[in-house]
């Protein structure tokens, strides 16, 4: 039987995303410290919404131990020109700041879906460089993900060339296994990444076998997702997971999961099936809860 050490060992690597559970900030903090996590991922809302202020909340995070694995989501930023760029400018600016409050040191950028937006790469990455660049004062990593139903960058492997074309050490791609499961982008292609610039990696399954428009994405992102082990893409997502361990990743795993059941039911229930979720890819997947001498694979 996998011993207490083992277990904190194999949780240590995964988190929960505040958006799958209901109720309070403190309540899900401390649900989720229950079930064994010690990182969350956190969103504008948790901050924005506290009765408190956000600076209450940040201060509500850091007493509940958890790590923050990251900040998100800045929306529809690149691309745009005039007035439009710089309100994004300053609405990057106030994420900015609160990201650094909480302690994160990655910021979470989605592609854009916006139809005022430039679909010409080169300005896609020089509006990239500029958010990249206003981070370094924060110390804060940008991780650019490619949402499956974005109007130029829709794959993880177009997102990844325009982190490359603006070239700044602290930009980097998150990657989600909802959009490129749903994209059906080849597993193949993670390979072409360099580990040291995937900042993020969210997991999450779905229902059905696939979604056929970006409507129906949206939908099924947004109200569905489950967590690994549970959908219909388990093989999938054993074979991306074991592909970014091959590759050297050696970063956070986050559950990105929106699901409307799960926000209508009782905290532990939800995150004791995280829980479930995170050792089965420790222990079964990656076989990280009794490592060989020499083998220890987890960050100490």
């Amino acid at each position: 039987m996998t011993d207490s050490r083992s277990v904190q060992q194999a949780m240590r690597d995964f988190g929960m995303d505040t958006i799958t559970l209901a109720g309070p900030l403190e309540a899900k903090l401390e649900a989720m410290a229950d079930a064994g996590f010690r990182q969350v991922m956190l969103k504008a809302n948790d901050l924005n919404g506290h009765p408190g202020g956000w600076r209450a909340a940040v201060e509500v995070v850091k007493a509940s131990g958890l790590r923050g694995t990251g900040f998100q989501v800045l929306r529809d930023f690149e691309g745009l020109s005039g007035h439009l760029h710089q309100y994004k400018v300053d609405i990057a600016k106030q994420m900015l700041e609160m990201c650094a409050a909480l302690g994160c040191d990655v910021l979470l950028a989605c592609s854009s879906t916006s139809t005022h937006a430039s679909a010409d790469l080169d300005h896609i990455a020089r509006d990239l460089r500029k958010l990249a660049m206003l981070a370094i004062p924060f110390g804060i990593r940008i991780a650019y993900e490619g949402l499956s139903w974005g109007r130029t960058i829709n794959e993880f492997t177009t997102a990844w060339d325009v982190v490359c074309r603006a070239d700044c050490p602290n930009l980097g791609v998150g990657l989600d296994s909802f959009h490129i499961l749903a994209a059906k982008t080849p597993l193949d292609e993670i390979e072409n990444l360099d580990p040291k610039k995937i900042f993020l990696v969210q997991l999450s399954d779905f229902m059905w076998q696939e979604t056929r428009t970006f409507e129906e994405r949206m939908a099924t992102a947004r109200t569905y997702r489950v967590f690994p082990n549970e959908g219909v893409h388990t093989a999938d997502l054993v074979d991306m997971v074991l592909k970014l361990d091959a590759l050297g990743y050696q970063g956070d795993y986050s559950f990105e999961v929106f699901n409307d059941d799960y926000v209508q039911m009782p905290l532990p229930f939800v995150a004791q099936r995280a829980r479930r979720s995170a050792l089965w890819l420790a222990e079964d997947v990656l076989r990280r809860s009794v490592p060989l001498p020499g083998q220890l694979r987890l960050r100490t």
